[in-house]
């Protein structure tokens, strides 16, 4: 048996006006993912357990089987995993965008993009170099990521502070979302230190010259010391691959044991090389019993509060990755088994996560009557969207114990 899990991350989402009181997933044109829903157990699954951050740290670590009450100690460590950065216990470590701030004539300063537009990781990469060359220490290290994405590492730091992610407060004046708590103090004026050091950088003059936001300041969130994983192949007795473009998955699955596969063109935004995500994990198949795919656009869609780019993310996920795991995989595997969700909401018209369930489905080619030439044709003619929560098959509150079911039928 092999075992497939596809994760379009943050898909699930509030009805909009702009489509009609409907959601993208229920817009989109998904023929793959409804045959799924179809012709397997499509339920409700609730991947946050309540009063956790709605993030893609906790929901990932809940997919994959393991309890967030028991493992989660925060996002920025399973980033710091993925760059092979060693903390030591008493090191904390700090997510660091780039984001783009808005200065007012009032003396008011804007989260305008937590993102920096996007910025390129070579573009990143200079600037994150730069800071860390004025702001690093002995104590203090930058270290650069991924397009907007990067670590603040803290030796003998602290994470006694409470701080708010930037894609929660795109369009809201900061001050009253910065740092607070032991030790806040000493990270605001990390950020604003941040912002005298990047106003005028060469690469901000040149986005800025061609159209471009500036990546004018830093924004640190997500703290945390690297906790321990028991082993994935420990757990369920499988070997593993995971393919992700962001380190936060990264890091869960080196944690986890998997065997990372960087697809090369994966971008972890609406232009990802969907294609060859679809066809390395195909190929891992051949040497591992389970593979993880985790697809970022939707989410990022959902965050730059774009509903026509949501539902194009969702369709292409649907007919370049879904459409060729259910073409290709029942000739080249005898049995196997597809898990199907996203990983939380990230609703369009507010702009960042929520906690509320998200509908699965779980489909067993060995359970299924179903030729591979046939896999447009709906048994039950379900649709794979926010409708499954209103009539599952079946409710799992414990989000961690889906996984359960997927390998072992039980929960």
């Amino acid at each position: 048996m092999k075992y497939i899990v596809v994760i379009p991350d943050g898909a699930a989402d509030y009805p909009i006006n702009e489509i009609g009181g409907l959601t993208p997933l229920q817009v989109a044109r998904t023929p793959n993912m409804d045959w799924l829903a179809s012709n397997g157990i499509a339920g409700s699954v609730r991947n946050i357990p309540q009063g956790f951050p709605p993030g893609s740290d906790v929901a990932n670590l809940s997919i994959l089987g393991y309890d967030p009450k028991v493992y989660y100690t925060g996002r920025a460590p399973l980033e710091a995993v993925s760059m092979g950065l060693n903390l030591s216990k008493n090191d904390v470590a700090y997510r660091c965008n780039l984001v783009t701030l808005k200065f007012s004539d009032k003396k008011r300063i804007f989260m305008e993009d937590y993102s920096a537009g996007h910025i390129t990781t070579e573009e990143a990469k200079i600037l994150i170099e730069d800071l860390d060359k004025k702001l690093g220490s002995d104590t203090l290290r930058f270290y650069p990521g991924v397009s907007y994405r990067h670590i603040m590492l803290w030796k003998n730091g602290s994470e006694e502070v409470e701080c708010t992610p930037p894609h929660d407060i795109t369009g809201r004046e900061i001050s009253m979302f910065l740092p607070i708590g032991r030790h806040a103090q000493f990270l605001k004026e990390i950020i604003f230190k941040s912002m005298d050091i990047l106003k005028d950088h060469p690469v901000n003059k040149k986005r800025t010259s061609e159209g471009k936001k500036p990546a004018n300041s830093i924004w640190l969130w997500g703290q945390g010391r690297t906790p321990s994983l028991p082993k994935f192949q420990e757990k369920y007795g499988l070997s593993g691959a995971l393919i992700s473009a962001v380190d936060l998955t990264k890091g869960i699955g080196i944690l986890a044991g998997f065997h990372i596969i960087n697809v090369p063109g994966a971008t972890g935004w609406i232009d990802t090389n969907y294609s060859g995500k679809a066809e390395y994990a195909l190929n891992a198949l051949e040497r591992v019993d389970f593979v993880y795919v985790h697809i970022e656009a939707p989410d990022e869609a959902g965050h730059q509060g774009d509903y026509k780019l949501k539902i194009k993310a969702i369709e292409d996920i649907d007919n370049i990755v879904v459409g060729r795991i259910l073409e290709e995989a029942p000739r080249r595997f005898k049995d196997f088994r597809i898990l199907l969700l996203p990983d939380h909401p990230t609703p369009v018209t507010i702009k960042t996560h929520t906690a509320e369930p998200v509908p699965f489905v779980i489909y067993d080619s060995s359970n299924s009557e179903q030729s591979e030439a046939s896999h447009q044709e709906h048994t039950n003619k379900r649709k794979f969207s926010e409708e499954i929560l209103n009539h599952p098959d079946l409710v799992i509150e414990e989000g961690y114990k889906l996984m359960d079911l997927f390998i072992l039928k039980n929960v």
